[in-house]
């Protein structure tokens, strides 16, 4: 492994991670805030990069980096005010079953406003190019953007939440949300919040992360699944472990990507025969890139095994 190889990727793997985080901690705020397991976050970041798309063709990508995030708020906080909301008396289950039909009835809005094709949602001229150049490989300035709109997103929850007085009303409301509504503040009102304030977040990812990778019908279910495994590994509810867990599995799954060694090579490194012949061969010669895909899920069945609260968990169920 040359240092090109290692920089490279390890700069990749981060600006993936982070693209995770963003999109994780929306999901990691509104379950430590409210407990509800939102199936249909992934959408919100869809959504969000269908509007910037939009927007970007009426006023440019700029204004929509910020108009883009406030509408999937709106929509967010409806959700839980009109839908949510009167589900949540009856349990998790009604919950899950309410985000999970969500999810569908966004995928088919999308598909009957935009198509069922790749949108041309492409990056303004600013964000064009390389950024650096590094041992003779370009970093580009989209990855350098997504990383650094993460950090000032990580930066401003976290003084949101433990700097203000809206942050202590929040963290308030969930433990004890019948001594806040005591103290004259709306606790249903500040759950709309969070709700929408964590599908922003979710379409704030979809803004930035849409025109870097690629904006099509499929984009909320390629990364559904992926921020689950973020949420459980990181510990349910700790915005911290999500933040640890998502550099960890960008990148390892980026490094992983870009390995074509398979086990049957490292195995014949160490003077170790293999042949045809040789039990398991078939998996063995599998490369690392292959397996790439399957890496975070078995991380995340290691820790539901031997650390079932995550990396950073304390929330008790």
């Amino acid at each position: 492994m040359n240092v090109e190889f290692f920089v490279i990727s390890l700069l990749n793997g981060v600006s993936y991670g982070l693209l995770l985080f963003m999109l994780s901690s929306g999901l990691t705020l509104i379950f430590s805030m409210m407990g509800v397991l939102n199936f249909a976050h992934a959408s919100f970041y869809m959504l969000g990069a269908y509007f910037a798309y939009t927007l970007s063709g009426i006023v440019g990508f700029w204004p929509a980096l910020f108009i883009a995030p406030l509408l999937v708020f709106a929509l967010g906080a409806a959700f839980e005010r009109y839908c949510l909301r009167r589900v949540h008396k009856f349990g998790h289950v009604p919950e899950l079953l309410v985000t999970f039909g969500l999810s569908y009835l966004i995928l088919e809005l999308v598909q009957l406003v935009w198509g069922r094709s790749t949108v041309p949602y492409g990056l303004p001229s600013a964000l064009q190019g390389p950024l650096f150049t590094l041992y003779g490989t370009q970093f580009p300035k989209s990855r350098s953007f997504i990383m650094l709109v993460a950090v000032l997103m990580l930066v401003s929850v976290w003084l949101l939440l433990t700097r203000t007085r809206i942050g202590l009303v929040i963290q308030a409301a969930l433990k004890h949300p019948d001594m806040v509504e005591a103290l004259g503040h709306n606790v249903p009102r500040v759950f709309m919040l969070v709700f929408g304030g964590g599908a922003a977040l979710a379409g704030l990812a979809g803004v930035v992360g849409g025109n870097t990778y690629v904006t099509e019908p499929a984009m909320a279910g390629s990364v559904g699944s992926i921020i689950f495994v973020v949420v459980v590994v990181g510990g349910m509810g700790s915005l911290a472990g999500a933040f640890l867990a998502s550099l960890i599995i960008g990148i390892v799954q980026t490094f992983a990507v870009a390995m074509d060694q398979s086990l049957a090579t490292g195995l014949q490194a160490f003077g170790v025969v293999v042949s045809d012949q040789t039990f398991g061969y078939e998996l063995l010669k599998l490369t690392i890139s292959q397996v790439a895909p399957i890496l975070p899920y078995l991380f995340l069945v290691l820790i539901l095994i031997f650390r079932p609260k995550g990396l950073l968990g304390t929330r008790e169920d």
